[in-house]
């Protein structure tokens, strides 16, 4: 698996620490996981542009 180094406020770092431990994880789970679900929200926003835009089509050519 590949590191990454990132930078960040102290308290942001403190609040993902609080979750992490709340959610008996480690940081790097918590953070892994957050990138997953703000990826898969980029994927459905352009899905559902995609979509718009093809009716957007249909209409004009029809």
């Amino acid at each position: 698996m590949a590191r990454v180094l990132i930078s960040m406020p102290e308290e942001f770092l403190s609040r993902i620490d609080e979750v992490a431990e709340g959610e008996n994880r480690t940081r790097s789970e918590l953070i892994r996981e957050a990138l997953r679900t703000y990826i898969h929200k980029q994927r459905v926003k352009e899905n559902a542009l995609a979509i718009k835009n093809a009716s957007i089509l249909e209409t004009l050519l029809d």
